[in-house]
């Protein structure tokens, strides 16, 4: 393609002159770049892309977009406002635009997006339409399942742009697209088209890089905004906001959303309100041995619901979807209710993990204290007897939510050990100290009520070692993700493996060998 087309629906002011050459594609990544290739340089958070100029144009860059004024170099060069925006704009263009030849709904929130903007797939699956998903877990698109990565976030610009186009190819109409607050933030999902903005909550969490939950929310809000920037589609534009009434940031994302010209506002939640075309709502909440059962309550009548979910907090999941698909997409509330019914539950949330032991062991994603809480007040729910957990806390993110992690902790479980969970370059024994106080602040008390145990695996081992019959275990923290950072270093890690490891050696039946982590090679500090 030439490289002129692809700014020829380009929002991003331009700075310099466009030289005319044919491209092969557009990448942020020099080590990806290849004979033809547009780079783009985009400066990131450890490290500036403007770095990687020479080893792009040496690897066969046909061009380069960066941010910094004009340079020499041996292929064009030109200079961009803001090349993190442009390299989602160029991708998009690259491909054709293909989020305006889809139905685009997105997913935001703290807790919840994973599990809603599932729920949304299978709803459409339910209607017969032919949908993709694109969540921080993978990429569906038709029959083909992509791993998006280790860890949890939205996939870079250039990935999202190139799965949008593989579902366009594939004959797909919808797509669900769960987008973070970093992938909003850093505009990976800008160009994305959305028709349908979605939000779960908004509760503390990501403060490390937005600096404050004014900050986090407004990165939150960026969702709601680009509803006014989707281009007119020849399927329509629903064009459709749905809020959590009962979440803190309804109050200020209202208003935020109101004032948005020819966006349509939907709200859900459990609270009393004043019956309305656009508003959601529930009864009869219930959570018997198969799953919840509650009945929906909207403009459309009243229909009751199944699901495979376990814990409260899932309802209003539910109810997210639902005014997703709905009332903002006018899907039938009987496809709603199948969808609902076969959605199994994401891999890693609240999942059961049973080998024939006595008592309950779960694996769950819960990772910010919100999450942590939810969980908690299920266990206790399925719990007879008493609640074990196990999480620790990340380290280079947000400080503040260590210690309300363990006082969460103190507050809803009988037992809980404290362990490693991606401590990264900091010490663990530092990250470990800081949610041991919080702990302390709460009446828990160390070595009788809460451990320290750096070894995942070992944490593990104890909370499984102190389960009686009725009890209910839990880790928490890491859910479907398949590694875990100490240092720099990825080390193969799965709660769901290491926790039938545990499992298969306190009944001594075969099992999987618990997986290995530095922290075995010592007892007591990293």
């Amino acid at each position: 393609m030439l490289l002129s087309r692809l700014f020829d629906d380009f929002p991003v002011p331009i700075l310099s002159p466009i030289s005319d050459v044919q491209v092969s594609g557009v990448t942020s990544d020099s080590r990806r770049v290849v004979s033809g290739s547009l780079f783009v340089a985009v400066p990131g958070e450890s490290t500036d892309g403007h770095r990687y100029i020479p080893q792009a144009v040496g690897g066969g860059a046909a061009a380069v977009v960066g941010a910094l004024p004009p340079m020499s170099l041996p292929v064009p060069y030109i200079q961009v406002e803001d090349s993190r925006r442009a390299l989602a704009h160029l991708a998009a263009a690259f491909h054709g635009y293909p989020a305006r030849r889809m139905t685009v709904i997105g997913v935001t929130g703290t807790d919840g997006k994973t599990t809603t903007a599932n729920l949304i797939y299978h709803i459409l699956l339910a209607a017969g339409l032919r949908a993709g998903l694109i969540s921080t877990v993978n990429a569906v698109i038709g029959s083909q399942v992509v791993d998006t990565g280790f860890h949890v976030t939205t996939p870079g610009a250039e990935d999202v742009q190139q799965y949008l186009a593989q579902m366009v190819s594939a004959g797909l109409t919808h797509v669900v697209l769960e987008a973070t607050s970093h992938g909003l933030a850093q505009n990976r999902v800008d160009a994305c088209e959305f028709d349908v903005a979605v939000v779960t909550n908004i509760t503390h969490e990501h403060l490390d890089y937005h600096g404050s939950y004014a900050a986090y929310l407004q990165a939150k809000a960026r969702l709601f905004q680009m509803l006014t920037e989707t281009a007119p589609k020849a399927q329509g534009n629903p064009r459709a906001a749905v809020l959590n009434r009962d979440d803190g940031s309804f109050s200020e994302l209202e208003p935020l959303v109101a004032a948005l010209e020819g966006v349509r506002m939907i709200t859900y939640g459990e609270s009393i309100f004043q019956p309305a075309e656009s508003s959601i709502t529930v009864t009869g909440v219930s959570q018997p041995a198969q799953g919840l059962l509650f009945t929906i309550h909207s403009s459309q009548g009243s229909f009751p619901i199944r699901t495979n979910l376990w814990g409260h907090y899932n309802v209003a999941n539910c109810l997210a979807a639902f005014g997703a698909t709905a009332v903002a997409l006018g899907i039938s509330p009987q496809a709603v209710q199948q969808g609902m019914m076969a959605f199994p539950g994401v891999p890693g949330r609240m999942e059961i993990i049973n080998l024939g032991q006595d008592f309950t062991a779960l694996v769950d994603f819960a990772h910010t204290p919100n999450a942590l809480r939810q969980a908690l007040k299920t266990c206790r729910q399925l719990s007879q007897g008493r609640v074990i957990a196990v999480f620790g806390s990340a380290g280079l993110r947000d400080r503040l939510k260590r210690r309300m992690m363990a006082e969460t902790a103190a507050q809803l479980a009988d037992l809980f050990i404290l362990t490693a969970e991606d401590p990264r370059t900091e010490s663990l024994d530092a990250i470990l100290e800081e949610m041991a106080q919080g702990a302390k602040s709460q009446g828990a008390v160390e070595e009788k009520t809460f451990w320290r145990e750096p070894d995942r695996g070992e944490a593990l081992r104890r909370a499984v070692a102190l389960a009686r019959a009725g009890d209910v275990v839990i880790a928490c923290g890491k859910g479907h993700e398949q590694s875990m950072c100490f240092g720099t270093t990825e080390y193969p890690w799965d709660d769901r493996v290491a926790m039938r490891a545990a499992l298969a050696e306190r009944l001594g039946i075969p099992g999987p060998a618990m997986p290995y982590l530095p922290t075995r090679d010592s007892s007591h500090s990293i």
